[in-house]
């Protein structure tokens, strides 16, 4: 097998304009088939992407006997209990972020995949795989900023729709697991640890009972990390790191332009240096990478363990928001 054959759960709108399209230009990556609870727009998105095989069903694409991968890209609270379904039918998962609604959900599905050793489970937080982060992590490792102290990362959009699963709480909706998962993983991502403690604050919308402000303080002992994300606030997203001897600050951090070349800029000893990658598709890297995990059966490039650190600093920030102080892991 040189091809890994892929399987899409459901016809989300960000499953069809920026995941899928990048899966099909991978050279190892086939989108066989897609799903959705209605046959009808199965068969409009399958004729619309070129997929050859549509289900009417969730439960009959993780059934079939010719795919290899599911991608998960449901709403938050049916992450875990898909991905387990997908486990259960003998299918690796590439899952969105975040992996759960919860700690404690994230650890189930953890204490699930052990009883499938064979197969490949992974939270799709693609932005790792871009050459910019993997040049920043590289620096920071490298000293070339010298010792990390903090970290500001800022990430927005306004989003009111009401029909929008993210501005519904019933699915697990709002900014935190949206958006500031990012800034929480990319934090742990550079200082190589998970914090000690956390001190977090969240503004509800008072109709949807979402958070649409949420603002947190990753203290890791050796530096802290800062972010704000919002729901409710015009586009904007940027990223800063900051060493005692330097700095890097990206300009597009989590979703990068596919089709125009990105930059960031490191300053070191008073000057600053553009640099420039070329355009690329960092969810065609993510499935690129997931798919030779499972051909060349080795770990996963981001594990499972991870996605589960990542909810509980999360949790952990909304346990400060409600008691109003540091709270630890």
């Amino acid at each position: 097998m040189n091809q890994i054959r892929w399987g899409v759960l459901s016809t989300s709108n960000f499953a069809v304009t920026k995941v899928i399209p990048a899966i099909q230009q991978s050279e190892i990556c086939q989108v066989a088939a897609i799903s959705s609870r209605s046959p009808e727009q199965a068969e409009k998105t399958a004729q619309q992407l070129g997929i050859p095989q549509f289900y009417g069903s969730y439960n009959e694409l993780i059934a079939a006997p010719d795919i290899d991968v599911i991608y998960n890209p449901l709403p938050n609270h049916l992450h875990v209990l898909w991905t387990i379904q997908a486990l259960r039918a003998g299918k690796h998962v590439l899952c969105e972020k975040p992996i759960s609604s919860d700690a404690d959900e994230a650890i189930k599905l953890l204490e699930e995949t052990r009883k499938y050793p064979q197969l490949k489970v992974m939270e799709a937080f693609m932005y790792r795989f871009h050459p910019q982060w993997r040049w920043t992590k590289e620096a920071v490792e490298q000293g070339k900023i010298g010792k990390l102290k903090t970290i500001h990362s800022f990430f927005s959009y306004h989003n009111t729709d009401p029909a929008n699963i993210r501005n519904q709480a019933s699915s697990a909706g709002g900014g935190l697991l949206d958006i500031g998962c990012y800034s929480i993983s990319l934090s742990r991502f550079l200082f190589g640890s998970e914090p000690e403690r956390i001190m977090g604050s969240l503004e509800l919308d008072a109709q949807y009972k979402t958070d649409r402000l949420a603002t947190g303080i990753l203290d890791f002992g050796s530096g802290v990390s800062i972010f704000t994300c919002s729901t409710q606030l015009p586009l904007y997203q940027r990223a800063v790191i900051h060493g005692d001897q330097g700095r890097i600050e990206l300009e597009m951090p989590f979703n990068p332009l596919p089709d125009q070349p990105s930059r960031l800029w490191f300053t070191h000893e008073g000057k600053t240096e553009e640099i420039t990658f070329e355009a690329c598709n960092q969810y065609t890297i993510q499935a690129d990478l997931f798919s030779l995990a499972i051909l060349e059966d080795r770990l996963v490039p981001t594990s499972l363990e991870d996605a589960v650190a990542n909810m509980i600093s999360i949790d952990t920030l909304k346990q400060s928001a409600k008691s109003g102080r540091w709270e630890r892991p």
